[in-house]
């Protein structure tokens, strides 16, 4: 693990979608999926991204454009230099002799792509609001998509589609990231089919190694003590689903956080 950023180029980018680039970086450290990196622009600031490429020595990272960091991100070109520091967190128990499914919604398919790569049996849903968000198509062609306008595939919600295949299939594990209210509902439809589920949480991270409490999630450090979670660790944390602390440190309600 590095503990200070180190210097890396970019050696290559790759367009996902209009909103989202990959971009690949020399690698050679251990890691398991789930886990996340720090990436630092100097000048400007440092953010958490999981990995969501793994090729002998080189990794990928993910990005949706969506604020002044992730912004300056997609500027940079092949050459242009990023520290990295990492990998940090808790990752999946990839069970490679199970039944499995995987639920993204949106970038948070960038979480399970590398579990994905991992497990010979498996089903991939995918979902987001409108066709142009679906991420990995060429990469994962056999993913089953869902877009909330019809715009591709099913017409409806991830946790619509998966009540629909549970409905002729059985899991024994379900791995998800995404939006947390999409989460906490296919926690809770996975409980009443009793499939374990493992969920990659997103909270807000300064540090990325427990120190600042930023993340906290009833009590447990996301970046520390997850940020992928069980069914069993979920079901002690009242938090997941409902509350979150946001950049300024006010805990606020998840619903009116992302009605806003």
């Amino acid at each position: 693990m590095i503990e200070q950023p180190g210097m890396t180029k970019i050696c290559d980018i790759e367009e996902e979608s209009p909103g989202v680039k990959t971009f690949f970086f020399q690698w050679n450290l251990d890691f398991v999926p789930g886990q996340f990196i720090m990436v630092w622009i100097p000048l400007l600031d440092e953010k958490p991204f999981t990995i969501s490429y793994t090729r002998k020595d080189i990794a990928g990272i993910s990005v949706l454009k969506r604020g002044v960091f992730t912004h300056a991100l997609h500027n940079k070109k092949v050459g242009d230099l990023i520290g990295i520091r990492g990998p940090y967190g808790k990752g999946f128990h990839v069970k490679t002799t199970s039944k499995s499914c995987v639920v993204g919604g949106g970038i948070g398919m960038a979480s399970l792509a590398t579990v994905v790569d991992k497990l010979p049996d498996i089903t991939i849903i995918q979902g987001a609001r409108t066709s142009s968000e679906i991420i990995y198509q060429k990469r994962l062609p056999e993913m089953k998509l869902c877009t909330e306008d019809g715009s591709i595939g099913f017409k409806g919600t991830t946790v619509d589609f998966l009540k629909e295949v549970l409905k002729t299939q059985t899991f024994d594990s379900v791995y998800t990231c995404g939006p947390e209210k999409m989460m906490y509902k296919v926690v809770e439809l996975c409980k009443s089919h009793g499939i374990d589920c493992e969920v990659s949480l997103d909270r807000y991270m300064k540090c990325g190694f427990g120190i600042c409490g930023q993340c906290d999630c009833s009590g447990r450090r996301v970046c520390i003590d997850g940020p992928v979670f069980n069914t069993a660790e979920l079901n002690t944390m009242e938090d997941f689903g409902k509350i979150t602390i946001v950049k300024t440190g006010q805990r606020v309600n998840i619903h009116e956080r992302y009605c806003k």
